[in-house]
């Protein structure tokens, strides 16, 4: 299975104050090539933007780059400019259509603009032109997520304007699934009218004469469900980390992997050819034992049962520790345990109800995300407990917390 972001020894502190998180470089190129045999002969687009979903854009996006992706994707022109900054030349798309302000920025710094309004394609043009050189735009249309994109009435005129246009290419067609991820028939049946909508769309781009050089429309959930939507290109995000869009879909990526002959090893209801990339630790900083009755932490909101180690541990909702993980029941390990919270989440510490006869003392390990003996916590445990989905939890991890960017038995803090 080869190195996975369990196996790396992290330094015992990462900084001053004792909370990190661990970027497994290795995981991130496994899933790449993973990914990328999935969807072939499609290229794999490895969308970076949020910082890499929390992991670090510029680490991961070299790892996927080295893992088989050719091209990367971000938000905006200042995630994409923070790569060429860092040295990265591959292909970088813009997911969404920049500002006319920042279109300039976007020209010059060789990223691939998304564009889906009149007003997009002239600042496109104007950026490209004053740039002295010529860009190859990707046209998005809406085919049902309602978010951006050209709609389908006005994608002909959108089309025109950019072939139209001196310094612009049409450098692709594209579009953005709602549903892929979805489990239930009316939610697949919403995916095959969005993909038959773009195939319509493309067809009348072709009747105007206009050949399209990429077309690319699936994310993770598509690419693991969909096969007939990698097309040129897939992109992929929540996967590249090694993170299922969502549970339920792993017995569809079992059947995609076996489609593209990869092998695939279960252990359990686990998924073990996705490996997740980030885990995210601590150390207790301070324990006391305290007597049933007494109400740890702000508001005093929950009596201890019966006497209790309580270890308290540096990370707060600053860090990304939602308020509510307490309520909802959501726990850690410690001692190769999961533990409940004793009390409220505060703005830099958690305390944690460890038991009664448990041996806890100041600098033992504590796994928020990760694993820990034979116990794990993923982030969609903590999702199924906030209510939420994976990424907002690894996105929510602040950027207070150092990253620490393990490659090979070698490691360094990103930030």
């Amino acid at each position: 299975m080869g190195e996975s972001v369990d196996a790396v020894v992290a330094p015992r502190r990462a900084a001053s104050r004792p909370v990190w998180a661990e970027i497994d470089l290795a995981a991130v190129r496994h899933n790449a090539r993973l990914l990328r045999q999935v969807a072939s002969p499609a290229a794999l687009c490895a969308v970076v933007k949020a910082d890499g979903y929390g992991h670090g854009a510029v680490a991961v996006g070299r790892a996927a780059l080295e893992g088989g992706a050719t091209w990367l994707a971000v938000a905006t022109v200042e995630e994409g400019v923070a790569l060429r900054e860092a040295g990265i030349d591959a292909a970088v798309l813009v997911l969404s259509e920049p500002s006319p302000e920042a279109m300039g920025q976007a020209a010059a710094g060789r990223l691939i603009p998304t564009v889906y309004s009149l007003t997009g394609v002239e600042a496109a043009e104007q950026a490209a032109a004053a740039a002295g050189r010529t860009l190859a735009v990707h046209v998005k249309v809406d085919t049902g997520m309602h978010r951006v994109g050209a709609d389908p009435s006005a994608l002909a005129r959108t089309i025109a304007a950019v072939v139209m246009a001196p310094h612009l290419e049409c450098g692709a067609l594209w579009t953005h699934l709602a549903v892929a991820d979805g489990t239930n028939e009316e939610d697949r049946e919403f995916t095959v009218g969005q993909l038959r909508l773009f195939s319509e769309l493309r067809r009348l781009v072709a009747d105007l004469g206009v050949e399209i050089p990429l077309v690319h429309v699936a994310n993770s959930a598509a690419t693991i469900c969909f096969p007939e939507s990698h097309l040129d290109m897939v992109r992929c995000g929540i996967a590249l980390f090694g993170v299922l869009p969502c549970p339920a879909l792993e017995a569809a990526f079992v059947d995609a992997c076996a489609r593209a002959g990869a092998s695939v090893e279960r252990t359990g209801t686990r998924y073990a050819d996705l490996r997740p990339a980030l885990s995210l630790r601590a150390e207790v900083s301070h324990v006391r034992r305290l007597e049933a009755g007494e109400r740890p932490s702000y508001g005093r909101l929950r009596a201890l049962s019966v006497p209790s180690v309580v270890a308290t541990v540096p990370v707060g909702y600053a860090d990304g520790i939602p308020r509510r993980y307490f309520s909802e029941g959501g726990t850690v390990l410690i001692g190769g345990h999961r533990r409940p919270l004793a009390g409220a989440v505060t703005m830099d510490q958690i305390m944690v109800d460890c038991g009664a006869d448990a041996e806890v003392s100041a600098g033992d390990e504590v796994v928020l995300i990760g694993r820990q003996g034979d116990e794990r916590l993923t982030a969609w445990d903590w999702a199924e407990v906030l209510g939420t989905i994976s990424y907002e939890v690894l996105c929510g991890i602040g950027p207070r917390i150092p990253r620490i960017v393990a490659d090979g038995g070698r490691e360094e803090i990103a930030r």
